[in-house]
């Protein structure tokens, strides 16, 4: 596997449903607003995806699961959003204020998006070939098979 390198000690890996089109629109959101390439990319169902759900105690078939790996620490649905929206460039990190709001009512308005993403968004059995600025910021190929 890959070792995470970045000039920035606390660089991050979002691992993401390789086959979901709202994963995949989030993944370019992203990369679109991380201007300092803090965040890398995986897909939960890569051989790099599986390998760091497994360094986490995570179960490896989960794929309703938004996971942030950071220093070694694995932050997961809302907290891992929310975590990301505080690196994000511009007005997106006030988002970050969200942490206020009680556990459970985030997870749970996050498990309805969830459960319910291939329908709203569609899932492909192949994932979206990506373009190259957001290819090289996958520790994997990319594809997100299995």
């Amino acid at each position: 596997m890959e070792a995470i390198t970045s000039h920035n000690d606390e660089a991050a890996v979002l691992l993401i449903d390789g086959k979901c089109m709202l994963c995949n629109k989030i993944t370019h959101f992203v990369v679109k607003r991380d201007k300092k390439k803090y965040f890398r990319f995986a897909a939960l169902q890569s051989p790099v995806g599986q390998q760091l759900l497994k360094n986490g105690n995570l179960p490896i078939d989960d794929l309703d699961t938004f996971v942030m790996v950071q220093s070694n620490q694995y932050y997961t649905k809302s907290e891992a959003a929310l975590r990301v929206f505080r690196k994000l460039d511009g007005w997106l990190r006030l988002l970050y204020w969200f942490r206020f709001v009680p556990l459970a009512w985030r997870n749970y308005v996050y498990h309805i998006i969830a459960r319910n993403r291939y329908r709203w968004f569609e899932k492909h059995e192949m994932c979206i070939i990506p373009t190259p600025e957001l290819l090289e910021r996958f520790l994997d190929d990319g594809i997100g098979g299995a």
